[in-house]
């Protein structure tokens, strides 16, 4: 096998680069790693959002919860039709509609995205960290969305009234990356808007953006929302680990 001469930079990404050749193909171990990579970020995609283990871990925290449901039926039609997994059920849409407690500053939304497995390993992760950061008391139920994409978080913070909508979603997954979270902010949350009105946070993973860093740099943006009223393009993200918490 013969190696790239920039095969030290290995050392410092987890993405496919300087993986050397076998005559004019791929080394067979870099053939069996892409199959292997590839696998998984199809299961990524097949797996089930695991509702009763994020309500429990929640409910440990002392936050309630709410399950709802865009108008996607099932894997097959979330892949085929993205623009129905923006929208809610009927039925999720009348439930948040009539949810008494309402006014809220931030509604926090965990979907499944593109790789369920994400949420189901990161999100509760992810908000435990966050709640104790934030300055902002006031939070509506957190939503747990099946079959969502990130604009149904218009819908839900435009029914429960927040201020803020937060969601966390699983990215679409990569060959070194199946499992990837990222957290979509939208100020003043309602539908029809576009995505120049959020600010995103991506690659949430023990090898990509750390829990802590994404829970410091998410408490930062919501605070600046708040204070300005504005997200999206309109609000320049300018947190750097000097913000970091010693």
């Amino acid at each position: 096998m013969e190696l790239d001469n920039w095969h030290q930079l290995r050392e410092f990404t987890n993405a496919r680069i300087a993986l050397g050749r076998a005559g004019n193909a791929l080394p067979t171990n870099e053939v069996l790693q892409l199959r292997m990579a590839h696998a998984l970020a199809k299961d990524a995609i097949s797996t089930e959002l695991d509702v009763l283990n994020i309500k429990a871990d929640a409910k440990n925290i002392g936050l309630t919860t709410i399950f709802a449901q865009s108008q996607i039926a099932n894997t097959s039609e979330y892949l085929r039709n993205p623009n129905k997994g923006r929208l809610l059920h009927d039925q999720s849409s009348t439930q948040l509609d009539d949810y008494p407690k309402k006014k809220a500053d931030l509604c926090i939304i965990i979907a499944d995205g593109l790789s369920a497995e994400a949420v189901n390993l990161h999100a509760m992760k992810l908000i435990e960290l966050l709640i104790p950061k934030l300055k902002i008391k006031n939070l509506a139920p957190i939503v747990i969305v099946k079959y969502g994409r990130v604009a149904i978080s218009d819908e839900i913070g435009e029914l429960l009234d927040a201020k803020i909508a937060l969601i966390l979603i699983g990215e679409r997954p990569g060959l070194s990356s199946p499992t990837s979270m990222g957290a979509y902010i939208t100020w003043n949350p309602k539908k029809g808007n576009t995505d120049e009105k959020r600010n995103c946070v991506s690659n949430i993973q023990p090898d990509g953006l750390s829990y802590e860093f994404a829970a410091q740099k998410l408490a930062y943006l919501l605070e600046q929302m708040i204070s300005r009223q504005i997200s999206g393009v309109a609000l320049k993200d300018d947190f750097t680990d000097y913000y970091l918490e010693e």
